[in-house]
């Protein structure tokens, strides 16, 4: 169980990092990156099913990339209403 869980954090790393290069601006610095790329993984992984008890593919890599992105899109949209 605690293997799965740093894996799946390594993959949420890794989808918030590829995030971050779709989403131009929308992070505030590879850390912030990351965590959102987790929360991203986390929540993509609740949205279409996969959990965290299971085994990482390349479709839950892709949902995670996604959840990600999404995350990311939304605050930067946030980001950019606070300042004007």
């Amino acid at each position: 169980m605690l293997e799965n869980i740093i894996i799946w954090l390594v993959v949420g790393g890794l989808a918030g990092w590829l995030a971050s290069l779709v989403v131009r601006g929308g992070g505030s610095g590879i850390v912030v990156n990351v965590v959102v790329g987790i929360i991203g993984a986390a929540i993509a992984g609740w949205l279409f099913g996969a959990g965290i008890n299971e085994a990482i593919s390349i479709q839950t890599f892709i949902y995670s990339v996604v959840g990600a992105i999404i995350l990311l899109a939304i605050l930067s949209l946030i980001n950019r209403g606070r300042f004007r």
